[in-house]
């Protein structure tokens, strides 16, 4: 099962709206790279087999509904539920602002900046 693009656009007022307005490309590098380390320090804490780029690539590639989730279990070492939030919170982050083959090698945050 596609996850269909529409889904997507449910996500774009939610990016656009964030604390300064409307994003630039700039600032959606930035905060790419800001999420990237934030990944690799929750990889590293929760001693995960997984890499950096193997959550880029399952985003990239996502085809069904729940491989948000399949992200989420690359983290899943038994941590509590404080862990948890940080790691749903980080990883709907990636979501958002990493490139989505679906959406054509852009990210939600940078499609929402094409529709500006």
């Amino acid at each position: 099962m596609n996850f269909p693009v529409s889904n997507y656009v449910k996500t774009i007022p939610k990016i656009r709206t964030m604390k300064t307005g409307a994003l630039t490309q700039q600032q959606i590098m930035e905060r790419r790279k800001e999420i990237e380390q934030e990944l690799l320090e929750l990889l590293n804490a929760a001693k995960s087999e997984f890499g950096l780029d193997d959550i880029k690539d399952a985003i990239f590639n996502e085809e069904e509904t729940d491989d948000m989730m399949k992200v989420v279990a690359m983290f899943d070492n038994g941590q509590g539920a404080g862990d948890l939030s940080d790691i749903l919170e980080t990883v709907s982050d990636a979501w958002n602002y990493f490139p989505h083959k679906i959406l054509g090698g852009v990210s939600p945050a940078e499609k929402a900046l094409e529709r500006g």
